[in-house]
């Protein structure tokens, strides 16, 4: 592996990492507000999940349960949901974490191909790749039926599902076979210990705030470490648009 024949990647979390606060709940709020739902049907779909991760399920269960919430969802409505919501995210401002945003800029300015490594999925991170100039997204892809084009609630039978843990650092290594991208040359960024597996693939990463078992490995490994980010403004919500009678969103 040369220098001449391959290139350097910059590898991204997303949540909490990229951008300040998790994006998939976010976009859950816009999303039930978008139908009419009150506040706190989010709020209690969030605490739930919070209360699975407390009781120690795993992140890779945790964002199954997530996904079964889109169950009988269209999808080109799912897509049109998330694009407002981005915008909106944008006019609010205050959506990505500033020191990690600003290190992307650097590296794909020196070059490097960019890439998305997250647990969200297309529809709300295909906005995020333009507006930022991502090269590649890898993540997590809720299965979609082929004919009502419709989220089953279920994920796609494919490798690398969900995108949390290994299989970040499984399906990082395919793409830098894929794309003749040198890993040795490579930096990753995560927030979370269950991204050291990713972490650990390139020759340097950075850690993004305070989880103590991603800061030992930071200590041991060398790592690089950008401060947690301050917490997000309120998500900002669109005019309730309920849905007509017999209609699943």
């Amino acid at each position: 592996m040369t220098s001449s024949d391959h290139r350097p990647a910059a590898f991204f979390d997303v949540d909490n990492t990229l951008t300040r606060g998790a994006a998939l709940f976010r976009f859950l709020a816009y999303w039930y507000a978008a139908q009419g739902r009150p506040p706190h049907d989010a709020v209690r779909e969030r605490q739930r999940l919070k209360a699975m991760t407390t009781a120690g399920i795993s992140r890779t269960e945790t964002n199954r349960a997530y996904f079964r919430l889109l169950a009988g969802a269209p999808a080109a409505e799912i897509t049109r949901v998330a694009e407002a919501w981005f915008r909106a995210e944008l006019v609010r401002g205050g959506f990505f974490h500033e020191p990690v945003l600003d290190a992307l800029h650097t590296h794909r300015r020196d070059g490097y191909q960019v890439v998305l490594v997250s647990g969200s999925f297309p529809a709300m991170l295909l906005p995020v790749l333009e507006h930022i100039g991502a090269h590649h997204v890898l993540c997590t892809e809720p299965e979609i039926t082929p004919v009502s084009r419709t989220y089953t609630g279920r994920l796609a039978d494919r490798p690398h599902q969900p995108m949390i843990g290994n299989a970040k650092a499984e399906a990082v290594r395919e793409l830098a076979a894929a794309q003749r991208i040198d890993l040795a040359s490579s930096i990753a960024y995560g927030d979370h210990v269950s991204d050291a597996p990713l972490l650990s693939l390139t020759d340097r990463a950075v850690i993004v705030g305070d989880d103590p078992d991603l800061r030992r490995l930071a200590a041991h490994h060398g790592w690089h470490r950008l401060p947690k980010p301050s917490p997000p403004p309120a998500v900002p919500l669109p005019e309730p648009n309920p849905a007509p009678p017999g209609a699943m969103l």
